[in-house]
Formats: C-alpha cells, sequence, structure tokens
C-alpha cells in the first residue's frame, strides 16, 4: 500500500485544489471548464478555449519552436487512471461521468527546428468502430492532420516521430487507411523512433497489456523500413541530421534525450529537449522541456502516489517520477502532459514540501 497523504489538497500536483474538470458527457457536448485558470503569466501560451480547440500557442526554447498540437480528446475510467488514490480524491478534480470515465486530451508535440521537423507521439487516430467510439467517448475535434495544418504542416513534412510507448491512444494515429482500406504509415518521410524493448513487449504482450497494443498502429512503420530501435537513453544529435548516437558519447547541445524510465510500460520514453547557449539570444524563459507521456499524463500525476492502475511496474513509475519531478523542479523545466484535459503545459514548482503546477496561459 502507497503512502497516500492525508493533507487536505485533494491532489497535491494541482494548482487549484477542489476545482473540478470538465465531466464527460453521457452523450451530447462536453461540459466545459468554468474557470480555464490563471491569465497574464508571460507570453507563453499552453492555455486555450476548450470549445474549439486543445491547441496551444507556439512556444521557444533556443532554437526549438514547440507546438502541443491536438488529437481531440478521450475518456477512460478514473479508477485505473488514479490507481489507488480513492475515487472521493481525484473526482474532486477529475469528474467522471456515469461511467466512471475521465476526460482526456491526446495532445502530440511538433518540434521545429531549421531542418526537423519531429513529431513525439501521434495521438489516438481515427481507425474505429462505432463500438470503440463509444466505450472510449473519442471525440474528434481535431485531428493530427488539421492541427498540423494550423502551424503550416503536412504528415509527410515531419522528418521524425519519437513514439513515447506502443499504447494506442499514443501511436494511434502513426498509421491511416489508404483508399484499398490497408493500414499505411501517416508519416512516409519520416524515422520512427521506439524502444526495443517496448517492441518486444507490443509484438508479445501478456494478458493484462494486449488491449493497449493493435498492431496496425506500428507494424506498418517496420513493413515501410521506417522503424529505428533504440535500447536505452539515447540523444538525437539535432546539429546533424538524421544522426543517432548513444547518449554516453554525446555531450553537445542543443539535443533532444529519449530517457527510458520503463513503470508504465517495459519500454516507455520520456523526451528531454536542451537548448543550446549559443542560441540564448532567442530570450527564452527556459533551458529544458520535457514531454512526460505517461509518466506525469496529467497535472493531476505530478504527486508521487498518483500513479495509473495501467503501469505494469508501479514502484519503477514512482522511483522514476521522485527523481525527475526533482530535477524538473530544479531546473525549472517546461512540462508536457499529453492527457491533461486542460493544461498543455507548465513549470513544476514546489511549496513546503508538495509539487504543484504553475501553468503558462497567454
Amino acid at each position: 500500500m502507497t503512502g497516500l497523504s492525508t493533507d487536505p489538497d485533494p491532489v497535491p500536483g494541482r494548482n487549484r485544489p477542489g476545482k473540478a474538470r470538465a465531466v464527460l458527457p453521457d452523450g451530447g457536448k462536453s461540459h466545459l471548464p468554468t474557470n480555464p485558470g490563471p491569465s497574464g503569466s508571460g507570453s507563453l501560451g499552453c492555455l486555450t478555449d476548450l470549445s474549439r480547440s486543445i491547441q496551444s500557442l507556439p512556444m521557444r526554447l533556443g532554437e526549438f519552436e514547440l507546438h502541443s498540437l491536438s488529437d481531440g480528446f478521450f475518456g477512460l475510467d478514473g479508477g485505473a487512471m488514479f490507481g489507488v488514490v480513492p475515487k472521493p480524491v481525484w473526482e474532486r478534480t477529475n469528474p467522471a461521468d456515469s461511467r466512471n470515465r475521465i476526460r482526456l486530451a491526446a495532445r502530440p508535440l511538433l518540434i521545429v527546428t531549421d531542418s526537423e521537423r519531429i513529431l513525439v507521439d501521434t495521438g489516438i487516430g481515427d481507425r474505429w468502430d462505432d463500438k470503440a467510439r463509444d466505450i472510449y467517448h473519442i471525440e474528434k475535434i481535431d485531428t493530427i492532420e488539421s492541427s498540423l495544418a494550423r502551424v503550416g504542416f503536412r504528415p509527410e513534412d515531419i522528418t521524425k516521430v519519437v513514439l513515447t510507448h506502443l499504447h494506442f491512444d499514443h501511436a494511434g494515429a502513426t498509421t491511416k487507411l489508404d483508399d484499398t482500406g490497408k493500414p499505411v504509415p501517416r508519416f512516409p518521410n519520416a524515422r520512427h523512433y521506439v524502444q526495443q524493448r517496448e517492441w518486444n513487449a507490443a509484438l508479445t504482450p501478456n494478458r493484462r497489456s494486449r488491449a493497449s497494443y493493435r498492431p496496425d498502429d506500428f507494424l506498418p512503420v517496420q513493413e515501410a523500413g521506417l522503424l529505428e530501435l533504440i535500447d536505452g537513453d539515447w540523444k538525437l544529435d539535432l546539429t546533424a541530421r538524421d544522426t543517432i548516437r548513444n547518449a554516453e558519447h554525446l555531450g553537445h547541445v542543443p539535443s533532444l534525450e529519449l530517457v527510458l524510465t520503463g513503470g508504465h510500460t517495459p519500454g516507455h520514453q520520456i523526451v528531454l529537449l536542451k537548448e543550446n547557449s549559443e542560441f540564448r539570444n532567442q530570450k527564452s524563459e527556459f533551458k529544458t522541456a520535457v514531454f512526460w507521456g505517461d509518466l506525469i499524463p496529467t497535472s493531476s500525476h505530478i504527486a508521487t502516489p498518483y500513479i495509473m492502475g495501467y503501469d505494469l511496474s508501479p514502484l519503477e513509475t514512482m522511483e522514476q517520477k521522485e527523481k525527475l519531478v526533482q530535477q524538473a523542479i530544479a531546473g525549472k523545466w517546461l512540462s508536457f502532459f499529453e492527457h491533461d484535459p486542460e493544461f498543455a503545459c507548465g513549470v513544476i514548482e514546489e511549496e513546503n514540501g508538495k509539487p504543484f503546477l504553475r501553468p503558462l496561459a497567454v
């Protein structure tokens, strides 16, 4: 049993204790939050009008231009999303519908440099039948194509795809159906980076994980010769396009680091971006950004005990989260949350030993 805090703050990671998120509708349109969060905190933007889109304004980290994109919303069981945390606690900020589902976002991250267009995760995709759309309450107010188009790109422009793991809500839009109904890569000019142990887990899932992997999400990438399997922590050297080296032998920044965390799945990885000091004339407030994937899927999961029931190795998740959240606080990292229905990003800070999110808004 984990040591759950008895602090009156219902969700220690949240900046607004007691404020409820949007409730998933039982058919019909979604109810939107009446309090979208703070404003006027600077020129960086991670909040938007949820009635139109969950896509945020572009952000700058040195030479990197960062776009939190949208592939819509979906719903998962609230109890599964919060594991051992009691429902009366998590429901205060993540209200459930009559089927116990809470609203979640699908937010891929687009990283743009002079020579690269890198997509981190692809979203839940559109290859769903009516039954599955109902079960997961898939709301396609956006697609990855429409989201890319709003920032001036097409799927063909993407040069690299990094997949934190291969679950359907992260890799579902990696493929699409062609005119014959065959699944094919959606990003035909991109190398796709996946941890070797994640690939193995997806090809030979156990009884518990089988439902989370759909082979048509990732096998067409291998068949097209676009797959890059990596082992452990790696860095993509963005100064020389299409060059990848082991993290132990690459100290140069700017860099995009793939950090193996495990926990949620055997090969789950997060993405760290570190700026080049040569570009600090860009006046970026941050030196490091992180895309948490499912290590911290929403801002409600920042506190250590808030771990999903889906995680295959929850103790590993806790250890990685404790270590990395402290680094994020000390380094003032810009944090991107993939599934938070309200906040695309923000800065994790600490008060009286408790971490909380300072969302960034316009």
